[in-house]
């Protein structure tokens, strides 16, 4: 009989690992509470210098480390009145006072700009003043969102403590179909858990599905990671990770051995949910819950008024080449008003240089600019009993600035396809 080898390491996941190397010891067990060096600290407009600098004033305390800090102004702005001009103004001018070394004042959403420009690399622990702050899983980092309170400790101190998670697999395998992305993996899985599925734990995307999206299919669902539930989203970094941030400027940390690391073990204690992304259709998630979800076909045929292609889950640069392809040489529907939001800057750049963003003006639509916008009910929100299909993260009641307003959740694709249709459509109809 073989017995256990008391020197042999103990298999780790990869958020045991990354909590691990944040917490400076070698391993890390379920149930721990650990401490934890913050590598990177984000706050926005809304939930950062507003409330922060109050309460920093009244400790007497500095900021621990300026360079460790990124502030980025995408709530409020553009502003739209009094009160949105008070909070940019705010965050500008302590920003200023601050000297804080790394502002991004409207380039587009945080959740987007912050890998964009360079701040993101696997092995790295971070926190965010906002709830899709698990986007950050998608580059092999512990990044999960926190209140101002926890953000004051944070920008005081440096740390924050944690429970260590439980790993939830989500392993995702074969190929998705045309018209099928990201945003409907999500959907599918958000319909069958529920928005407390992922039980605050760290929820990790695996198997050759996932190996095989691009940078921002992986960031949308480590974004919506958040509407699971999910304390974080974590998808191993692979030379796909590596490429893409070469490419944002990111040379640190890229060495494949570095990659290797962040990796789950094998015989590491998770629970596994299998998935076939063969078999997977087009999701639409009816109002007012992400939780709502079900095949296009249950809804196909619901009049909708206002298509949306905004926010950091369904507006990055192959957000709109997906809405593209649906809708070149085409035109909405009559009665139909398709808003263009994207979610950086640099993307619509990107959009104007490929003819994307001149595809998608000629079939009729209205460009607003890179911000959070209407998905968080700022700014040009949604007016009045109006029913909308969004490629938002959220349709709570009222999200979208209107209480009177029926929003469905959708990829790219179905909100383009419904917008050509005037109803919810099914994308591979027009693909096709």
């Amino acid at each position: 009989m073989r017995t256990p080898d008391a020197t042999a390491p103990t298999p780790q996941t990869l958020a045991q690992k990354l909590i691990a190397r944040a917490a400076g010891v070698p391993v890390v067990r379920e149930g721990d509470i650990v401490n934890c060096r913050v590598d990177l600290a984000m706050f926005h407009d809304s939930s950062g210098p507003r409330r922060l600098k109050p309460m920093l004033e009244e400790l007497g305390a500095p900021i621990w480390d300026k360079s460790r800090v990124v502030l980025v102004m995408d709530h409020f702005v553009p502003e739209a009145d009094e009160d949105a001009r008070r909070i940019v103004r705010i965050a500008r001018d302590w920003a200023r006072d601050q000297a804080l070394p790394h502002v991004h004042d409207s380039q587009g959403i945080c959740h987007v700009v912050l890998p964009q420009k360079g701040h993101l690399r696997p092995g790295l622990f971070c926190v965010g003043g906002d709830s899709h702050s698990p986007t950050g899983g998608a580059f092999g980092c512990y990044m999960f969102g926190i209140g101002s309170t926890e953000m004051l400790g944070v920008v005081v101190t440096g740390e924050i403590w944690l429970r260590v998670p439980h790993t939830l697999r989500m392993r995702w395998e074969g190929a998705l179909a045309d018209g099928v992305c990201a945003k409907d993996m999500m959907l599918h899985m958000i319909g069958r858990f529920g928005m407390n599925g992922g039980g605050y734990q760290a929820v990790e995307f695996a198997g050759s599905t996932v190996r095989g999206l691009g940078m921002a299919e992986r960031m949308t669902l480590s974004n919506m990671s958040a509407e699971l539930g999910a304390q974080a989203g974590l998808i191993a970094p692979d030379a796909t990770t590596a490429a893409w941030l070469h490419e944002a400027g990111v040379k640190q940390g890229m060495a494949a051995a570095d990659l290797a690391q962040w990796q789950t073990d094998e015989g590491a204690a998770v629970t596994e949910h299998a998935f076939d992304a063969a078999s997977l259709p087009p999701m639409v998630a009816s109002p007012h819950s992400p939780a709502n979800s079900q095949p296009v076909g249950h809804t196909a045929g619901e009049a909708v008024q206002l298509a949306y292609i905004g926010a950091c889950t369904g507006a990055k640069l192959e957000d709109l080449r997906a809405a593209a392809r649906v809708l070149r040489g085409r035109r909405v529907a009559p009665g139909v008003r398709l808003l263009v939001a994207p979610a950086s800057v640099h993307d619509q750049q990107r959009a104007e240089r490929e003819g994307i963003a001149d595809a998608l003006r000629q079939c009729g639509a209205e460009f607003l600019p890179s911000a959070c916008g209407a998905c968080a009910g700022y700014g040009q929100a949604v007016q009045g009993a109006t029913r909308v299909i969004a490629t938002t993260a959220r349709n709570f009641k009222g999200r979208m600035g209107s209480a009177e307003a029926e929003v469905f959740l959708a990829s790219p694709y179905t909100v383009a396809a419904s917008a050509l249709r005037g109803c919810i459509t099914d994308p591979r109809e027009v693909l096709a």
